[in-house]
């Protein structure tokens, strides 16, 4: 039996362990952290939990898993969870997606085709009547680059729109503060990549297929688990792969490779105040970059030059991390994510109790929490509305002010939504930490898919014969980091391990991904021109005429309804 070592206890870790131990390799997981899941775990609330209940459970920040995604819901399916249930139907539909503004209204947008006239109304108010500042220009505008992008080939895709930002793609230094706050700095609030680095090439596609979730028949483009992660989904995932023989070791560092031969002969690894020599016939990196970079050594780049690539992909992070607010009362907000389009510091949020109903709040903390809203911080370098500073100046009393400060000024208009003496506690992400002369790091940056980065980008396999790379840094058809993203590139790893070990086991599923199959004769009619050395023509598309079609009879069809009063 091969043995495998994987560097990485996360999402990708995890992925390739479940791949490797279904075809009889011997697995051992060494993870850093104390608790499993990597940035996707959920973590307990130190010394919150009283009187026999759990801690309150805090998070790296809030899970989504998005219909597009495939690879990773294919692998929830396969991971028990009770004798009739998997983790996958831990998962539930998130029905809306809010829009919140500071001197506005909060908009609430339906994420599946609407069953009733409510539905259409409210979806129908969203876009034609709520006062976004858009000219009707701008709004065909950014509908025709995203229809572009639907419509280029693949091979289009990769080499003109990696060359180009999300911000150059969208024309955005001549575009108005509205267009800026609406379409263009919207990859800071969803990715954590400032639309001026982004590449059109990853974020284009990926907004693309997000739209298209919302707009197509569906009832899942949107969805969350049941409870907390670590309780929903890596408990039972790791309880699962224990059974088939996994071993999965906690603080555990990597301290660096050693090679023999041009292969990795072992792994010095840092465990429980003891350096030790780990030792198998493949190894398996699952660390983030900036983990993964410093560890590549001269020996390895004489081995495999691509490696180098890694060290400059490091400087391609940012910051993305979460605060929850445990509430006294439990306030659903909308049935979804929420983005505050306007805010400094790019907030997204979650309330989850109301996707928890087998959770009863009671048997956590002291028992008084009744709500938990969950907040993304994706721009951490601007200045906020209350204290003026940047959220990377502030302390992290000073960050959970701020926060609070932004949510109670885009969702409290003329009803008072938030209120100071609901909140019961708060909890940062402990990734936000500070060093030795007071400033602040993040431990778990998020990698972004800058401009050019493809080329940087390795892939699964490398040089080194027995070495492998499974991360969201890989080349993958998801292409954006994610979970989607670390469970293909395990997928694609393990396929090279495969076969590295002569197996003769079936190999691993890869699906690709932002095809939009109804758009097939644009995408070949594309691809002959892009042969031909030619542009995509948007001006003589027959979709580009839709559009106008659409967006007119959208806002006619308003107007009409409007007139009725049993539809006011």
């Amino acid at each position: 039996m091969k043995k495998v070592a994987i560097l990485g206890g996360g999402v990708a870790g995890l992925s390739a362990a479940h791949e490797l131990i279904e075809r009889g390799f011997d697995v051992a997981v060494y993870e850093s952290q104390t608790i499993p899941g990597g940035k996707a775990r959920s973590i307990p609330v130190p010394h919150s939990g009283k009187g026999g209940r759990k801690n309150l459970p805090g998070e790296h920040g809030f899970r989504c898993f998005p219909g597009f995604y495939r690879h990773i819901m294919d692998t929830m399916k396969r991971i028990p969870y009770d004798q009739e249930e998997s983790v996958y139907d831990q998962l539930v539909t998130a029905r809306e997606m809010g829009l919140a503004r500071f001197d506005h209204e909060l908009v609430a947008i339906s994420t599946s085709i609407p069953k009733s006239m409510t539905g259409i109304k409210k979806n129908l108010k969203a876009l034609f009547d709520s006062d976004w500042g858009l000219s009707e220009k701008e709004v065909v505008f950014f509908t025709e680059r995203v229809w572009q992008v639907m419509t280029s080939c693949r091979e289009r895709i990769m080499d003109e729109y990696e060359r180009i930002s999300w911000w150059d793609y969208l024309d955005g230094d001549n575009q108005s503060k509205n267009f800026h706050e609406v379409f263009a700095s919207i990859s800071r609030s969803l990715v954590a990549a400032k639309s001026t680095e982004a590449s059109a090439k990853t974020f284009g596609t990926v907004l693309s297929q997000l739209l298209l979730g919302i707009i197509t028949p569906t009832n899942d483009s949107d969805r969350v688990l049941n409870g907390p992660t670590n309780e929903v989904w890596i408990e039972p995932w790791l309880s699962y792969l224990k059974e088939k023989g996994m071993l999965y070791h906690t603080n555990t560092a990597v301290c660096g490779f050693q090679l023999k031969e041009g292969s990795i002969s072992g792994v010095k690894i840092h465990q429980d105040g003891e350096d030790v020599l780990v030792k198998a016939d493949f190894y398996l990196s699952t660390l983030p970059v900036e983990a993964m970079a410093p560890l590549v050594s001269s020996d390895m780049l004489r081995v495999d030059p691509t490696l180098l690539g890694l060290k400059q992909l490091a400087n391609d992070v940012d910051w993305m991390n979460g605060i929850q607010f445990f509430m006294k009362r439990d306030i659903p907000i909308v049935n979804g994510h929420l983005i505050i389009m306007d805010s400094p510091w790019a907030i997204t949020a979650i309330s989850q109790k109301q996707f928890w109903s087998g959770k009863d709040l009671q048997q956590y903390g002291d028992g008084k929490v009744k709500g938990i809203i969950s907040v993304d911080i994706s721009e951490w370098n601007k200045p906020g509305i209350l204290l003026g500073k940047k959220a990377i100046e502030c302390t992290r009393e000073e960050i959970k002010e701020e926060v609070w400060s932004q949510l109670k000024k885009a969702l409290n208009h003329e009803k008072v939504l938030l209120r100071d003496e609901d909140v019961h506690s708060w909890f940062l992400d402990p990734d936000i930490d500070f060093n030795d002369s007071g400033k602040m790091i993040n431990r778990e940056p998020l990698l972004i898919n800058k401009v050019f980065a493809w080329s940087l980008r390795p892939y699964a396999f490398t040089r080194i014969p027995n070495f492998f790379l499974a991360s969201d840094y890989v080349r993958t058809n998801t292409d954006l980091a994610s979970m989607e993203a670390a469970n293909e590139a395990a997928r694609r790893a393990v396929n090279s391990i495969l076969d590295a070990a002569g197996s003769k086991k079936r190999k691993c599923k890869i699906w690709d991904m932002y095809q939009f199959d109804l758009l097939t004769p644009w995408h070949i009619h594309d691809w002959v021109r892009y042969r031909k050395g030619l542009p995509w023509d948007g001006e003589s598309s027959f979709g580009s005429r839709m559009i106008y079609l659409l967006l007119y009879a959208g806002k006619y069809a308003w107007g009409k309804l409007q007139q009725f009063k049993w539809f006011s």
